[in-house]
């Protein structure tokens, strides 16, 4: 059997296999970095984190990244969203969160707890989806 590969065609499929592999490796690592989470405290605060490697991680940044009293993790995604509603004519009055798959969801679940706890003006505080949310 002959060999009819010229030097410039094995270039050619070794560089397209070296280009396969890292956008495979890519995707993984992306992947594996999928996990989010939302606290909420008083008064509207909150904080949110997204895209960590561990459910741990993604509570702790939340919690740090909240600046008012009384944080705590309301919720934490994998491969999802998250979002915050409060109530805009008082600030420290009715508030709602969700979490779904879809970002639309889960403002549709965060707005209905806002409205649920007596919130009149609801509206969208923060939401964020984690690397495939």
């Amino acid at each position: 059997m002959t060999d009819n590969f010229t030097p410039a065609m094995r270039a050619l499929v070794a560089a397209a296999l070296l280009l396969a592999t890292c956008t495979l490796m890519l995707v993984a690592v992306n992947t594996a970095r999928a996990t989010g989470a939302l606290a909420i405290g008083a008064c509207g605060a909150f904080g949110q984190a997204f895209d960590f490697e561990t459910a741990d991680a993604a509570r702790k940044s939340a919690l740090s990244s909240c600046t008012g009293q009384d944080c705590r993790v309301v919720a934490t995604v994998q491969h999802a969203c998250a979002a915050l509603a409060v109530d805009f004519t008082s600030g420290c009055g009715a508030h709602g969160w969700g979490k779904a798959a879809k970002l639309g969801h889960a403002q549709n679940v965060a707005l209905k707890g806002c409205y649920r706890d007596g919130g009149k003006e609801c509206v969208i505080r923060t939401f964020f989806c984690d690397a495939k949310g």
